[in-house]
């Protein structure tokens, strides 16, 4: 039976508004004219991610053919791309990804462009097991990448519960098939568990102030299942600030509230403990490894592994320095700002 040609949904108006209308966005290889419009003007297009550092991260690795390597959090596929060319052909990479959804368009986008599976290897596997990698093909890696970003494409999707300033379900699951949702943790912290949770995962500065209204609204017998439900409580909150002060003050809390449920939901901390602890043992001798970390509290558990392992001769070079990308970056990519780079060499 032949398939009938199904016709795009029209929207109102000149643009469209809704994320899963926005068809031009979700296609990005379709339309690159509109996808480098919107990047010109420093924004990132819903449903694709702008890798960063690509080229400091390139420039450390020193990726040559043949060699194996590994991108732990394979996302948008950006990194891995590039990647991928300079093995020339020869050699492999493996990607790891919790994400069912994503990961399945990436592999896609990957195999499109002529990378199968005899050069690229997509595993729905969290990169707390990397050891794995190493246990089931015999071969330690030549270089590792670990972007501990959330993708852009995850933000974007409303359904996905990661932003606060659309509407969605508080979800914030990297898996969404898996696990508890924040808004699940929510009902089930107890005050001071909520408190403690804030300050560990992003410093928020009114955490109790957060989590004072958050048990009010549980007695009061109010859900908070949603993104703008979540925002109403961190408004509730800060209600107390002067009014010039609230909006900005608002903006940032949430930020933070909602990064710091999405490491709880996700036991991200944990997932990089495991991480970091397993790297000299999956690495070759001489290998390299480089992270991406987005807040101060990734930062300073890379930091903290990497120089304490680099003493005990483990590794025999680490970063002195964090490297930060450059303000063109900035300017063209704006959810670069906060990107931290560390790295480390093993020692041979």
């Amino acid at each position: 039976m032949e398939q009938q040609h199904k016709r795009r949904v029209r929207y109102s108006g000149t643009h469209p508004r809704r994320f899963e209308e926005k068809y031009k966005e979700l296609n990005p290889e379709k339309y690159q004219e509109t996808i480098d419009k919107v990047i010109s003007r420093g924004n990132t297009p819903a449903g694709m991610h702008i890798s960063i550092m690509v080229q400091e991260i390139l420039d450390f690795l020193q990726i040559k053919p043949g060699q194996v390597g590994l991108d732990a959090t394979l996302g948008y596929g950006g990194h891995t791309r590039k990647m991928l060319e300079q093995l020339q052909g020869q050699g492999h990479i493996y990607g790891l990804d919790v994400d069912p959804i994503e990961s399945q368009k990436t592999k896609k986008r990957l195999q499109d462009l002529g990378y199968g599976e005899e050069i690229l290897t997509v595993r729905l596997q969290n990169f707390a097991d990397i050891d794995q990698v190493v246990r089931d093909t015999g071969r330690k890696l030549d270089f590792i990448l670990a972007d501990l970003g959330v993708s852009s494409m995850q933000i974007d999707n409303p359904e996905r519960g990661f932003s606060y300033k659309v509407e969605g379900p508080l979800d914030l699951r990297l898996n969404p098939q898996s696990g508890v949702t924040a808004a699940q943790r929510l009902a089930e912290l107890n005050r001071e568990e909520l408190e403690g949770m804030l300050i560990e995962n992003s410093d928020e500065p009114y955490a109790a102030q957060i989590a004072d209204v958050v048990m009010a609204w549980r007695r009061e017998g109010k859900s908070i299942e949603t993104t703008s439900q979540m925002r109403s409580v961190v408004e509730q909150a800060l209600a107390f600030l002067p009014k010039k002060e609230q909006k900005e003050a608002v903006k940032k809390s949430c930020q933070r509230t909602f990064q710091a449920l999405r490491i709880d939901v996700n036991s991200e901390f944990e997932v990089l403990y495991a991480f970091l602890e397993k790297l000299p043992q999956v690495l070759a001798p001489g290998g390299r490894v480089a992270v991406l970390t987005f807040h101060s509290g990734e930062d300073r558990l890379v930091k903290k592994s990497f120089k304490e392992l680099c003493r005990a001769g483990v590794y025999k070079e680490v970063a002195r320095d964090v490297i930060r990308p450059t303000p063109e970056e900035c300017v063209r990519n704006p959810r670069a700002k906060s990107t931290k780079m560390r790295w480390a060499i093993l020692a041979e």
